[in-house]
């Protein structure tokens, strides 16, 4: 997949209040949508939804420390040859607002920072405004605009990204032809605010976080809260597949400890505490039902054919709020996929996800 930016020209208006007025959208969209090496949305409009309909269009939409790239972080369904052919398909993917991975957010240069002595500028740090799933959507869909297409044959996303799938269906339910949901629910939970919280309490209790000293702030923080979220991730079979003491006379267990400290450290070298904490924010503005009417009204207006999946060990969104979604959005297929690996089943059990859309593309 090729690496791509979009420039939004204009000021981009955030629902919660404030204006990011050099708004920036990094995304991977496959091969596929060039022609002869022309990457003009006006000379490949055709290619997309030509006469044949040869070029089907799969968007992604990803989680929550994910980037744009989808074969990177599921390397077994994406990719020349693989369930989403991006030989075969038209396979696109942006980066959430807010993330650390190129799009805008609190660790973008701030506009007015950057001078001819210092292009690189100052990031916004907590000068950047709070961003919702909506907002993320929106901008989503003004890059579907700049790339000229009209219709998504199937939308599909977990976790955050089945919230930013969920909101765009409603939000233009007649371009979204297709949408799968994995592992998510309609609002936010005061059991998903909770971990929430607690990871920010986290990144709070390190004292260079709020220091804005260089985007290495909070990092020790951000190695907790991602310890901490882990936890939620997965499982307590899944832990006790993977993580148990080998030696028989243990006298302190510490594999799964390590492991902890492990998925922290991977995690601070690859994000920086200051986007985590803005993006935990996005994950609690989710409710689809918010300005209309309700969460069931919302859902009844979406118009895709809608396969929604639960995971039977997910803890951090339970199998209800799957079935609560599918019961709700007119001919909705419920699914469910066994999984030792809890919540992360939405990454981890591709063999079961692509079985399930495998009718879908």
């Amino acid at each position: 997949m090729t690496r791509k930016e979009f420039d939004y020209d204009r000021p981009f208006q955030c629902e919660a209040g404030g204006v990011i007025e050099h708004l920036k959208v990094v995304y991977h969209i496959s091969e596929g949508y060039f022609k002869d090496g022309v990457s003009d949305p006006e000379a490949i409009r055709a290619l997309a939804h030509d006469a044949a309909g040869k070029k089907k269009v799969v968007w992604i939409t990803h989680a929550l420390t994910a980037n744009s790239d989808p074969s990177d972080w599921w390397p077994e369904l994406v990719g020349p040859g693989k369930f989403f052919d991006t030989g075969k398909y038209i396979v696109i993917c942006a980066n959430m607002l807010g993330s650390a991975y190129g799009s805008s957010g609190p660790a973008s240069p701030k506009p007015d920072t950057v001078t001819p002595d210092k292009p690189a500028g100052r990031p916004y740090y907590f000068s950047f405004p709070k961003v919702t799933v909506r907002d993320i959507v929106n901008a989503e869909i003004l890059l579907r605009k700049h790339l000229r297409i009209e219709k998504i044959d199937l939308i599909v996303g977990g976790s955050i990204g089945g919230f930013q799938a969920l909101e765009w269906a409603i939000m233009e339910p007649d371009v979204i032809k297709t949408a799968a949901f994995i592992a998510c629910g309609s609002r936010v939970t005061p059991w998903l605010t909770a971990h929430n919280e607690s990871q920010r309490m986290a990144l709070e209790a390190d004292s260079t976080f709020r220091a804005c000293g260089s985007l290495k702030g909070g990092e020790a923080g951000l190695k907790a809260a991602r310890a901490m979220a882990l936890i939620s991730y997965r499982s307590y079979e899944g832990y006790n597949a993977t993580q148990s003491e080998q030696d028989t006379d243990t006298l302190f267990a510490d594999r799964a400890a390590s492991y902890e400290r492990y998925q922290g450290k991977k995690l601070a070298d690859r994000f920086d505490a200051y986007s985590y904490w803005y993006l935990t924010y996005s994950v609690d503005s989710h409710n689809v039902g918010r300005g209309r009417g309700d969460v069931r009204e919302a859902l009844g207006s979406i118009k895709a054919r809608s396969i929604v999946i639960g995971i039977d060990s997910d803890d951090l969104f339970p199998v209800e709020e799957q079935r609560f979604i599918a019961e709700n959005i007119p001919g909705a297929e419920y699914h469910e996929i066994t999984s030792k690996f809890g919540h992360d089943g939405f990454l981890l059990e591709y063999g079961q996800i692509s079985e399930i859309l495998k009718k879908e593309i």
